[in-house]
């Protein structure tokens, strides 16, 4: 059985490559059964779709002010390679 911290590593790098069939099993059995796992694998998946759309940025139906969200534009501007 896997830990939380080596669930964790899977599902940050199932985001970039697709893992062997065995590890994804793994992962998945162990996110059914874990709260903590499920919930990381939520705030992972958003901050992904964050990240490709980062213009749109609401939490919930309350957006940012556009000062706040200028501030994580240039943020994420001066962060890319």
């Amino acid at each position: 059985m896997l830990s939380c911290k080596e669930v964790s590593v899977l599902l940050s790098k199932a985001r970039d490559t697709r893992l062997p069939l065995s590890q994804r099993l793994a992962m998945r059995l162990h996110v059914l059964y874990c709260r903590g796992c499920a919930q990381f694998r939520k705030q992972l998946a958003f901050l992904h779709r964050l990240a490709r759309h980062p213009d749109v940025i609401a939490i919930g139906e309350t957006r940012l002010p556009e000062p706040a969200r200028q501030r994580i534009r240039e943020q994420l501007r001066r962060e890319r390679p």
